[in-house]
């Protein structure tokens, strides 16, 4: 499988069919691996976060989210696929579950929401079988009791697919943390994508997705939220790129 490097960052040059088929082994060897989907949020990280870029480092598969990743690849003349947004391969996943006979696992979200977002899919997708949910508290990472509490339900309900909406770094550092205790075959990790579905947050329109200003809508909608990361921490990003592009290409 070949790689496109965009800054810190081994991105895989997969499309959509080849992901499904990837998971779709990952289900039947009933291997315990995880994926990432890094977004410009994630690259700047990957810059200055060791443990985060281990984290990557290790990641069984790491797909393009975000557009400007699809654009940087084509400005450093090694283009990407295409792009595979975390929130559409929830639902794609979610409707390929239910023709396989997938067992899925909702874990994030705010309060409520994992468990919106099951009824949602249960609707959508009669045949589902979305075995478990849990919305942990704000903070839970750092309480062993609630962290034992989570894998043992993960491990008494033994999903397929675990996805996990607890937003970046943290679901991938608790993935990465405890995915040899309850080893389940495929973990993902989908920032808001549980909360989408639960209804709970408006995604973008499409046109707004296809021009690349998903950003723009989620910083309107959450401006006190994502104001830092969207204006100040992922500014760098371009300017990052560009110097790549000297380094790589010099004039």
């Amino acid at each position: 499988m070949s790689s496109v490097n965009i800054l810190n960052a081994k991105i895989d040059n997969v499309s959509l069919s080849e992901v499904i088929y990837c998971i779709d082994s990952l289900v039947k060897s009933q291997q315990n691996k995880y994926i990432v989907t890094p977004n410009v949020d994630h690259l700047i990280r990957l810059e200055k976060d060791h443990n985060f870029y281990k984290i990557y480092q290790k990641a069984h598969l790491t797909i393009a989210d975000g557009m400007p990743l699809i654009w940087s690849s084509r400005y450093l003349k090694t283009p990407l696929k295409e792009r595979i947004a975390g929130s559409d391969l929830f639902n794609i996943l979610c409707a390929r579950s239910a023709e396989k006979g997938y067992r899925l696992f909702f874990l994030g979200g705010r309060e409520g929401a994992a468990e919106k977002a099951k009824s949602k899919m249960e609707t959508l997708f009669p045949n589902i079988n979305i075995v478990g949910t849990y919305c942990p508290y704000l903070g839970f990472e750092t309480d062993k009791e609630e962290n034992n509490k989570i894998v043992n339900l993960i491990k008494k309900r033994k999903p397929d697919i675990l996805f996990v909406g607890l937003g970046s770094p943290k679901q991938e550092n608790w993935i990465f943390k405890y995915k040899d205790l309850y080893k389940v075959p495929v973990s993902i990790g989908v920032g808001v994508s549980i909360e989408f579905a639960a209804g709970i947050v408006k995604r973008a329109p499409i046109l707004m997705q296809k021009v690349g200003l998903e950003w723009l809508w989620r910083l309107l909608m959450e401006p006190k939220k994502l104001w830092k990361r969207y204006l100040i921490d992922d500014f760098s990003f371009f300017y990052l790129v560009y110097k790549q592009k000297k380094i790589g290409n010099p004039d």
